[in-house]
């Protein structure tokens, strides 16, 4: 392994760390990542949580948690978050050409079981080609202690432990592009609500939090 690849991992194994510290300490109080996110607002299908959002004005990270009833084609979740950034935020412009990074879905238990990216539509984002969106997700990162410090570090650390996930599913979703795009000549693709999920996978954090401790040779 090489200098490089040891940093990465350590990078990744931190990571990792976090999502496993902000779970337990949520459990002992009887808490969840869902519960944060709510943070005591009546759940409404289709409403973002928190209301507004969550913007970081330091790095132009954003997010929100909501869902959809069960009746998508296709893929279907309890709920999830959408991840964005804004590469162009400054303290003097909203940074409007906002990219979609990646749609996290959750379980009942507010626990990752998936990972989606969808159609530009779907959130109303600038459209990026994937190795533009893919060079932005390092750059997402969310330091705001509100609504909650613990979702702020689970939030800013499920793109760094799934990321050769992510980026697999963002070259899948141009591919999907492409391909609707060659079906359906005449229409304009990015806002044909035909095509909404462009690509998805489910993920398990236990397997991978063992594959980080088998890398570490902790097994």
């Amino acid at each position: 392994m090489t200098a490089s690849d040891s940093e990465k991992l350590e990078y990744i194994a931190s990571a990792a760390v976090d999502i496993v510290d902000v779970t337990r300490s949520l459990a002992e109080s009887n808490s969840n990542i869902l519960l944060a996110v709510l943070n005591d607002e009546p759940f409404i299908e289709y409403e973002h949580y928190p209301p507004g959002d969550v913007l970081d004005p330091t790095t132009g990270s954003q997010f929100y948690f909501h869902a959809h009833p069960p009746t998508r084609e296709g893929y279907n979740d309890f709920g999830h978050f959408h991840l964005f950034l804004r590469p162009s935020f400054s303290s003097d412009t909203a940074g409007e050409a906002i990219c979609h990074l990646i749609g996290i879905s959750v379980d009942q238990r507010g626990l990752p079981v998936g990972l989606f990216t969808t159609n530009r539509w779907v959130t109303d984002e600038s459209w990026y080609p994937s190795a533009d969106t893919i060079a932005m997700l390092d750059r997402f990162a969310v330091t705001v202690a509100e609504p909650s410090e613990a979702l702020s570090r689970w939030i800013s650390a499920m793109p760094v432990l799934f990321k050769a996930d992510i980026e697999t599913l963002v070259r899948q979703r141009d591919i999907a592009i492409a391909q609707w795009r060659t079906r359906y000549p005449d229409i304009d693709i990015f806002e044909d609500r035909r095509l909404e999920v462009t690509s998805w996978k489910s993920i398990d954090l236990e397997v991978r939090l063992a594959e980080i401790r088998s890398a570490l040779g902790l097994d």
